[in-house]
């Protein structure tokens, strides 16, 4: 399924066919310059690699995260490359997540080496630029409406976290350096003050 589409176009929804895990693995790796998940619709989203300044804050958040689960030992976290098939049939990839160990060990051998079939609990994503918004909030719902326990909507312009859970509520925390996590995640805390600002003190390029 190999197509050309215009960067000034993206992001963009095109309608499709169904397809099985191996043709969108098919149809991914022939765009590798490109980003798709696929809507509960069936819709194609496709979407341009990220700015490099939103890759370091996703590169810590998902450092911080997958620290924290190998201490804790109970789950599994993931990064932005990782797809999930939810319930609905949507195939979603979260900038970060974090799935119970015991969930993953109750599929197939088989589809553990494939798309996990499953809502992780606990997501994080980055808010992008203003053309994407109404996208990522339309995520964010059909992350919850999809079993998730827990979710993060990290918003580095105005440094704020929305907080999503599942009885419905949201909760937006502004002003913060970091977070700590409930539920599933107790006991995780992301130090946002390198989210916020990635290069951190920029050190003075000595001369010879």
């Amino acid at each position: 399924m190999a197509f050309m589409i215009d960067d000034a176009l993206l992001p963009a929804t095109l309608s499709a066919g169904p397809m099985t895990d191996e043709e969108f693995a098919e149809l991914c790796a022939e765009h590798p310059d490109l980003f798709f998940e696929v809507t509960g619709e069936g819709d194609i989203v496709v979407m341009p690699p990220t700015y490099s300044l939103t890759g370091a804050r996703n590169f810590e958040i998902a450092f911080q995260l997958g620290n924290w689960a190998r201490r804790d030992g109970l789950g599994i976290g993931t990064d932005s490359s990782t797809g999930f098939v939810l319930p609905n049939g949507a195939r979603r990839s979260p900038d970060a997540a974090w799935t119970l160990k015991a969930r993953v060990a109750r599929l197939s051998p088989a589809s553990r080496e494939k798309y996990w079939r499953l809502s992780p609990d606990f997501v994080i994503e980055l808010q992008p630029t203003t053309d994407r918004l109404r996208l990522v909030r339309e995520k964010m719902q059909e992350w919850m409406a999809n079993g998730l326990q827990l979710a993060w909507l990290i918003n580095p312009e105005n440094q704020s976290v929305t907080v999503y859970k599942p009885d419905g509520t949201m909760q937006v925390n502004t002003g913060i350096d970091s977070i700590t996590g409930e539920g599933p995640v107790a006991g995780f805390s992301l130090d946002l003050t390198s989210v916020w600002n990635p290069l951190g003190a920029v050190p003075n390029a000595h001369t010879a």
